[in-house]
């Protein structure tokens, strides 16, 4: 069992393991609505839009998980908050007064959105934190191993800057947004990779993870530090890695540093194909989004066993602790490895990646 606690600054994160057998998981299923059979409406709230993967991958993987758990019967309704929390709550809201049967949620603000999981609780709809830990009285948790997404971040970063990297190498953090507590778990697992090895030399959290704003942050580390003077820049994720780069070319840059990334957004596998960012994290959605699925279900059903097995981890929130939760691993994407990630999980095809620009890229690292 992988038990994570979440501190209210979103500044520091905790982990123990333990032993943890298949039974043991605490979630009640008695907490939820009237057992249901195959007729069931799964509510999913997805955050932002800026990342395509909500739309592209998270929810037709869920919706169709569902439906085939179901026999075609259970339905799925979707919203996408578009990085407002008001958006959301009025989304979540419409949900309970639809009375779906369960709630998927990807909170925009953790802690913002807890007043609708305690309504939603008191309705008698189980509400699953999905992605990002939401606080309020939540029934379980599916994320990745977001600890270990900071970390394998920071090792690869450590790994292209080479054995002789030292303190004297400048590196600048974007971070993601304080409001997203996964920002706090990816910048933790970084930093226990970073800290004494190099020197941090400037860190932003980046306000909705908007790469308007990490562009603008970039572009006055630059300005501070010297354009020649960084030897690489953690990204928490792929969007805001582009507008990094974006940052770099406008200064003139012409051979960039080390640029991480996270979520293997298209554009992100091409910048690493044409050598503009240096790696991504690769997120098996099938894997998270079908968890999810099959959790919701099970509660649903009242199959307290299976959902037992699904969630054998446990997460603390700052508003409730032993969350029955399911951690799902990741991987670095860099050149060598797209193969063995995206492509073999059918994420994309080399077509999609290698597009007419980027043909000689391609057949150099043996893309065809």
């Amino acid at each position: 069992m992988r038990r994570i606690a979440l501190s209210v600054a979103a500044t520091t994160m905790t982990l123990s393991l333990a032993g943890c057998g298949m039974l043991n998981a605490t979630g009640d299923s008695s907490d939820a609505s009237p057992t249901k059979g195959n007729d069931v409406t799964v509510g999913v709230l997805m955050p932002e839009k800026t990342n395509t993967r909500y739309a592209e991958f998270d929810y037709p993987i869920m919706r169709d998980r569902i439906s085939e758990l179901t026999k075609k019967q259970g339905k799925t309704v979707y919203a996408n908050a578009g990085s407002s929390l008001k958006t959301q709550i009025r989304q979540m809201q419409q949900m309970i007064d639809d009375k779906v049967d369960l709630i998927v949620l990807d909170a925009v603000d953790s802690h913002g959105i807890a007043p609708m999981v305690k309504k939603a609780h008191e309705a008698g709809i189980p509400v699953i934190a999905y992605d990002r830990l939401a606080e309020g009285p939540i029934d379980a948790y599916a994320s990745f191993d977001n600890e270990l997404v900071g970390e394998v971040q920071a090792r690869t970063l450590l790994e292209a800057l080479g054995p002789q990297a030292d303190t004297s190498d400048k590196v600048v953090m974007i971070n993601g947004s304080s409001t997203d507590p996964n920002t706090a778990q990816f910048k933790e697992g970084a930093l226990s990779e970073l800290n004494g090895k190099v020197t941090i030399a400037d860190s932003y959290d980046t306000p909705l993870w908007d790469p308007k704003n990490a562009e603008k942050e970039m572009t006055k580390a630059i300005n501070t530090i010297g354009k020649d003077n960084i030897a690489a820049v953690y990204s928490a994720n792929d969007a805001m890695a582009g507008a990094i780069v974006d940052a770099f070319h406008n200064a003139g840059v012409t051979h960039l540093p080390p640029i991480t990334g996270q979520d293997a957004e298209l554009s992100a596998v091409q910048r690493v194909v044409s050598g503009e960012q240096y790696m991504s994290v690769y997120k098996p959605y099938p894997d998270l989004a079908q968890a999810a699925a099959e959790m919701a279900v099970a509660k649903l059903q009242g199959r307290d066993i299976q959902f037992d097995s699904l969630t054998q981890d446990k997460v603390d929130s700052p508003t409730n602790k032993d969350i029955p939760a399911q951690l799902v691993t990741v991987n670095a994407l860099t050149q060598k490895t797209i193969k063995s990630t995206v492509l073999a999980d059918g994420i994309y095809k080399v077509d999609d990646i290698c597009t007419p620009k980027l043909k000689a890229d391609c057949a150099a690292i043996g893309l065809k």
